[in-house]
């Protein structure tokens, strides 16, 4: 069943918390003019009817760490249940069956070196059943993480987003941000909901309320800790999702990339290792939509040289929460 269509208030409190997903519901009402209550109830009722979550995700640049996306062709047997333990991994982001499901797509944080080698050179490379596989590493991000496709909603207006966009975190460093047992403990409560309490934050960390709320602002303010939103597509009339691996000539791999995130239809767009060294991931009504979207926009930009594209045929995960069943 689709979810059903959201109107404007609901598309207005989903851009308020894509800008700030731990914003009071009292001061995202105060910015759109309605009660608390009709804030909170129209929350509940999204999350009900179209799975809305915030959660809490880590920038893992800020760590010092490597984002990865893995491609592996495999045999039709094989594919969904490999998927299914791929998402089951928590570094494992986003999981998908593409290319008439013998292809699967995984979005990657390894924690570790070891982390990393373990799951690319071992335990893929050894499943009989994986035909082949492919690793490309994330060398820059041009849309995508704490920009959220829902900023390009337009549900707010200027002076609202100003009104309850958040501080914006310190310029990436050279050194690595280092976290402590606090730190990892109040994360992994904020994984799996972004807008868990104080009180949840306290037990997980045992720490007090001051230091709570202390370490929750250093880890925003470094940029380590930012909020995502977790929600049907299908619901903001997103019904085709389709991949797109493009082959750019490097001196214009800046500019395509930008042009990329300028684009309403795309939600996420990187730079990565591979032939292929632009990744992007679109939303479109229909097929029609997605063929208008490769000949006018993408056929526009100079120094493509090739686009593979390929249709998501089910997202097994999304983000770090668990596979949607």
């Amino acid at each position: 069943m689709k979810s059903p269509a959201l109107d404007h208030l609901d598309l207005q409190v989903l851009h308020a918390l894509q800008l700030d997903g731990r914003a009071p519901f009292s001061r995202i009402a105060a910015v759109l003019g309605v009660s608390d209550q009709t804030v909170a109830r129209r929350y509940r009722r999204l999350h009900n009817v179209a799975h809305v979550r915030v959660l809490g995700m880590t920038d893992e640049n800020r760590l010092g760490l490597q984002n990865w996306i893995v491609r592996a062709h495999c045999s039709p047997d094989m594919a969904e249940q490999l998927s299914e333990a791929l998402a089951k991994r928590s570094d494992a982001l986003h999981v998908a069956l593409i290319s008439g499901g013998t292809e699967i797509v995984c979005s990657m944080k390894p924690r570790s070196r070891k982390a990393r080698d373990e799951l690319l050179f071992d335990r893929l490379q050894r499943t009989r059943q994986v035909v082949t596989m492919t690793a490309h590493c994330v060398l820059h991000s041009f849309y995508g993480g704490s920009l959220g496709w829902l900023n390009k909603s337009n549900a707010l207006t200027s002076e609202q987003e100003a009104a309850l966009r958040p501080p914006a975190p310190k310029p990436l460093g050279t050194t690595p941000v280092t976290l402590d047992a606090a730190d990892q403990a109040m994360l992994a409560v904020l994984r799996r909901d972004g807008r868990a309490t104080f009180t949840d934050l306290q037990k997980a960390a045992g720490l007090s309320e001051s230091t709570v709320k202390r370490r929750l602002e250093a880890l925003r303010s470094t940029g380590v800790l930012y909020f995502d939103m977790q929600y049907d597509h299908e619901s903001l009339g997103q019904d085709v999702t389709a991949m797109l691996w493009l082959t750019v000539a490097p001196r214009a791999l800046a500019d395509v990339g930008r042009a990329l995130a300028e684009h309403r239809e795309v939600h996420f767009a990187a730079a990565t290792t591979g032939q292929a060294n632009i990744v992007a991931s679109a939303q479109f009504r229909g097929p029609d939509e997605l063929y208008t979207y490769l000949s006018e926009k993408i056929g526009a930009l100079d120094g493509i040289q090739a686009v593979e594209s390929s249709l998501v045929l089910r997202q097994v995960k999304q983000l770090a929460y668990e596979p949607n069943r």
